[in-house]
């Protein structure tokens, strides 16, 4: 389903000396589909922003639009559940949400909590945990007795069980080694592409961002001030700098590879496989003239 986010504004604690406003003036579009990178300094709304993709926080002005659920300000909308089955949020550090005896209790409450009946909601229990990298032998077990990155497999198998159509991932790779980052952003780049999922990650990570995502937006200081492809937004340098936001590694390295040889390479190099490329046909172009 298509995302239309029109002058969203969240302010928390209405009408109190604590008032804060959040979010102002917010405007984007999600295709149904497609894999968007939400990137910004920490502070800049993202968190606050996520919160309103299935309601967990509702527009003090402005509205979101979530295929056919329009959630408005000042309009209460009376059964959240089914959009909370079609949007499901996999926040920073999951293995924290979970709380079952066995690691099939845990992953079967999400869906049995929607009225998936039992033996259903069992049987895509040992699907999504093969589908995370577990094997099935492992249900019967306390989730407590498992390694970290093990629980937080079974976190996200959780939140997959529910089948959402649109999957929001809050810094999915935070406390994870290089390795166990890769491998879950991986997993989840695989999923998208097999379920046609709406993804939406939200990440300090412009490596993760400039790797997976087709579209990003940029929020700083509670609104959107750039969206495109990541290579239309990391072309601009100076702009993402002014964001408070790093650049890529591989861009970095192409910035030195640039200055030292005094060069301009067509187009950023978003990844290392991209930087290989370039740098052998510039070898084989020198070698050759």
């Amino acid at each position: 389903m298509d995302i239309t986010i029109k002058e969203l504004e969240h302010r928390y604690q209405m009408k109190t000396p604590f008032e804060r406003l959040a979010l102002y003036d917010v405007n984007a579009s999600i295709k149904e589909g497609s894999y968007v990178a939400v990137i910004g300094h920490t502070g800049s709304g993202k968190s606050t922003l996520l919160q309103h993709l299935n309601g967990l926080l509702k527009p003090t002005k402005g509205s979101i639009a979530l295929g056919d659920t329009v959630l408005q300000a000042n309009k209460k909308q009376k059964d959240m559940k089914p959009l909370r089955k079609k949007v499901g949020i996999v926040f920073q550090f999951p293995e924290h949400q979970l709380f079952e005896e066995t690691i099939l209790k845990d992953i079967c409450f999400g869906p049995m909590n929607f009225g998936v009946p039992k033996e259903k909601a069992e049987a895509k229990a040992k699907e999504m945990l093969k589908l995370v990298g577990l094997p099935e032998s492992l249900l019967s077990r306390s989730p407590f007795e498992l390694s970290g990155g093990q629980m937080r497999r079974v976190a996200i198998a959780g939140v997959l069980a529910m089948e959402p159509e649109v999957l929001v991932l809050d810094e999915p790779t935070a406390g994870l080694d290089p390795r166990g980052r890769k491998e879950i952003m991986d997993m989840f780049y695989e999923l998208h592409q097999k379920a046609n999922l709406t993804t939406i990650l939200v990440t300090h990570s412009m490596e993760d961002a400039a790797h997976y995502a087709d579209q990003m937006i940029v929020m700083h200081k509670g609104t959107v001030k750039a969206t495109g492809t990541p290579r239309e937004l990391f072309a601009n340098r100076t702009d993402m700098s002014s964001f408070g936001l790093d650049l890529p590694e591989t861009i970095k390295f192409q910035q030195a590879v640039e200055e030292k040889l005094g060069l301009t390479f067509p187009r950023p190099l978003l990844t290392m496989d991209e930087m290989a490329e370039a740098l052998t046909a510039l070898y084989q172009e020198d070698t050759t003239s």
